[in-house]
């Protein structure tokens, strides 16, 4: 049986449509980070994509690299880019492995995959937040705030989708916000409200969002205001080829692990001094 959908598309198009550009910090500090990720490896490319919902900003950060719209089929052609930055999308995807195994099959043998995505740390506030006044309210619970992924389960989606050399970090930014007001405020000028395919499409009770305010300055302050946290998760894959290095076969070796840390070895093997 196929899964349920995670994302409204018609929902998630209109809030996109909406962001008033005023809040992309985000946006930004992803751009700035991929820069200088990409200044550390020692590769001129030259036929470049950046998969983005969002053209106008990532059109300068990468100069002469093709714009393709965040999607479940992406428009990329096999075999055409020496790189690819999925950015900052990939948490809406249905299928993120897909995703992946759409932008490996558009790149060169030895090409760059590098990805941009929220991280499963991001507004784990509001998430506390509203589950708990939801919960004192109605007695029950809804999807407010997507899903996103942990660094090590994002991390895997690169092998499963056949990339090679597999590298996770992460990234994290905590914002002061005057309340919960503003920072919902900020999401909407993101176009990152909720377009979960599961929310519930009816009028919430009034005070929900007035109990979660409390409740969130309650447990999460800062200075005077309310602390978020947004995580930004980086992976990057490199399509197979067999000019990459290779790990070595078990037992070939040519030092022995004792003598690369300068320690002896006794009969059983490395011997810890005693105390």
């Amino acid at each position: 049986m196929s899964q349920p959908p995670l994302t409204d598309r018609t929902a998630l198009g209109l809030h996109r449509a909406r962001a008033d550009g005023s809040a992309w910090f985000l946006q930004e500090a992803a751009i700035d980070e991929v820069q200088e990720r990409l200044k550390d490896v020692n590769r001129r490319f030259t036929r470049p994509a950046v998969v983005t919902a969002h053209p106008d900003l990532w059109q300068d950060a990468l100069p002469g690299a093709t714009l393709v719209p965040e999607g479940e089929v992406l428009d990329l052609s096999p075999g055409a880019h020496d790189l690819i930055v999925h950015a900052m999308c990939l948490h809406w995807a249905d299928d993120p492995v897909g995703q992946l195994i759409q932008c490996r099959r558009a790149l060169v043998e030895d090409g760059l995959l590098l990805v941009a995505t929220p991280g499963g740390e991001t507004l784990t506030e509001l998430r506390a937040a509203l589950g708990q006044a939801e919960a004192e309210v109605t007695g029950g619970l809804s999807p407010r705030v997507a899903p996103m992924g942990e660094i090590r389960d994002l991390g895997g989606l690169l092998g499963r989708a056949g990339l090679a050399l597999p590298v996770a970090d992460v990234t994290t930014l905590d914002v002061r916000y005057r309340d919960l007001r503003h920072l919902v405020r900020d999401l909407r000028a993101m176009g990152e409200a909720n377009a979960l395919a599961a929310r519930h499409r009816r009028t919430p009770p009034r005070d929900l969002f007035a109990r979660a305010a409390r409740i969130y300055a309650n447990a999460f302050p800062d200075g005077d205001g309310i602390r978020a946290t947004f995580q930004t998760v980086f992976l990057t894959g490199w399509a197979p080829s067999e000019t990459q290095p290779k790990p070595l076969r078990p037992g070939s070796a040519q030092v022995r692990l004792a003598d690369a840390l300068g320690v002896p070895e006794g009969p059983g093997g490395m011997n810890e001094e005693n105390e």
